[in-house]
């Protein structure tokens, strides 16, 4: 039986790291700091990592022990993210292959969650 507090809890954190991670690799691309401090910025994924960890914790749980959902949930979230991020921060429009596969990933993540 799916718990709805881990899947929520889980989720929020896969969300906020995934943030995390795209500011971590992108933002080299609009600010010189991130580009001049790799070492630096590649420390701020400990942090990250912690996150992921327990996100994987409470999704883990929420699915009573199966593994696969929270994988699922944890690269679609990433791909939204990304799309969205890329959209909003670069300027770069979300074209039909995009589109398609951001329509994919919400339907993966759905499909983890209600398919009993």
């Amino acid at each position: 039986m799916t718990s709805i507090k881990d899947l929520l809890v889980g989720g929020f954190l896969f969300l906020i790291g995934q943030v995390l991670v795209y500011i971590q690799l992108n933002f080299q691309f609009l600010y010189p700091w991130f580009k001049k401090n790799p070492l630096i910025v590649s420390l701020i994924g400990v942090p990250i990592s912690y996150l992921f960890v327990y996100a994987t914790r409470f999704t883990v749980s929420a699915f009573d022990g199966a593994m696969w959902p929270q994988r699922f949930i944890g690269f679609a979230t990433g791909m939204v993210v990304y799309a969205f991020g890329t959209y909003i921060l670069f300027n770069q429009a979300i074209d039909t292959k995009t589109g398609i596969s951001l329509v994919l990933a919400i339907i993966l993540i759905a499909v983890q969650i209600f398919w009993k």
